[in-house]
């Protein structure tokens, strides 16, 4: 095992796992012990239909993971099959779970896939059109979310972040991450379906400057990397993009629509698509969070977008369930497949 190995390696272990735990849990007890009221969960009224809601927020999550594993057969070519699927689409989410939001996991999805006896190349390729569908849907869903929502309804006045020393309000913050997606993904689209070679020459160009030229390698890198990704992905026809697109499409809004039965396991709601369309704003502000997984962040941003939604004192208590429904499952599935996975890609000869 080279020493590149051993260092990725050492994302799955015990301290990894630990730290978000105790960050996503130390805030979401600190939100339920400020606004604890008794008489709230004495008044929950646990019927057969909150139940009911409750099992369809573990269907939808289970439907999430079986889109991915879809995309990721898609993507290979069906190299992979379901279960070889299943073990990378969770240590995927083990390692997206446990690195910085801002960081993400495609390090370790290169490792990940490129051990599954699929070619450098190609799993170069995967990594980088999982991420551009990941932000396609992203680009295109929230001028759909602000056309029919409206700004005024999206962003919750009181909310304000600070960001590069400066504090900004929750559309300011939205904007921000808004435009940067924008941008990564059309440079991604000049250089995957365009010019790779020409984006490649400007990223060198760029990474020349004086205050810049310490990534000049990581910049030659990531340009040899969209090259052979345009290699890979530039024949695939109309209809692998719909499907690999539409499997996109069925995994974040099974993701997002698990905030919305659970909301409705407790208390009615009068407009499933405002808290739809307030997740995709939360999505913007979790993905630039430092912490790993957004642990800690998420919680807090949870109570802050859809607290109005919840009966008042609930929404602490929602977020913790939310975050141990749909983020603690990949940190231990993802610790207790490793050992097996590595035994087995490993022992192929």
């Amino acid at each position: 095992m080279t020493d590149n190995q051993k260092k990725i390696l050492s994302v799955f272990n015990i301290k990894r796992i630990i730290i978000p735990v105790i960050l996503g849990l130390g805030v979401a007890s600190f939100l339920l012990y400020r606004s604890y009221d008794p008489e709230v969960f004495k008044n929950i009224n646990w019927t057969w239909n909150s139940f009911f809601w409750l099992f369809l927020a573990l269907v939808l999550i289970a439907t999430r993971d079986v889109a991915y594993m879809y995309r990721i057969r898609l993507l290979t070519d069906k190299q992979l099959s379901w279960r070889k699927s299943f073990d990378v689409i969770m240590l995927w989410e083990f390692g997206s779970s446990v690195t910085p939001s801002v960081v993400g996991g495609s390090a370790l999805a290169l490792y990940i896939v490129n051990r599954e006896g699929i070619n450098f190349g190609k799993t170069t390729a995967i990594v980088f059109t999982t991420s551009l569908l990941d932000e396609l849907f992203y680009v295109i869903m929230v001028p759909i979310a602000v056309i029919i929502a409206g700004t005024n309804n999206l962003f919750p006045s009181d909310a304000s972040f600070d960001f590069f020393n400066s504090n900004f309000g929750s559309f300011g913050i939205f904007l921000i991450g808004y435009l940067f997606i924008l941008t990564l993904i059309s440079i991604i689209i000049y250089g995957i379906f365009i010019n790779p070679r020409g984006l490649k020459w400007l990223l060198i160009k760029i990474f020349k400057l004086p205050y810049l030229r310490r990534w000049l390698i990581s910049a030659a890198k990531t340009g040899d990397d969209l090259i052979m990704t345009s290699r890979e992905m530039k024949g695939k026809s109309i209809w692998f993009w719909l499907k690999a697109f539409g499997s996109t499409f069925v995994s974040w809004t099974a993701r997002f629509w698990v905030v919305n039965v659970m909301i409705l396991a407790f208390s009615p709601v009068n407009d499933h698509f405002l808290i739809y369309a307030r997740q995709l704003v939360m999505w913007v502000i979790l993905l630039i969070s430092p912490t790993p997984g957004g642990s800690g962040v998420a919680e807090f941003v949870f109570s802050n977008f859809l607290g109005e939604f919840i009966i008042p004192g609930l929404a602490p208590g929602l977020a913790l369930l939310w975050r141990l429904l749909s983020f603690y499952p990949y940190l231990f599935i993802g610790a207790i497949i490793l050992p097996g996975w590595l035994k087995r890609v490993y022992s192929r000869k």
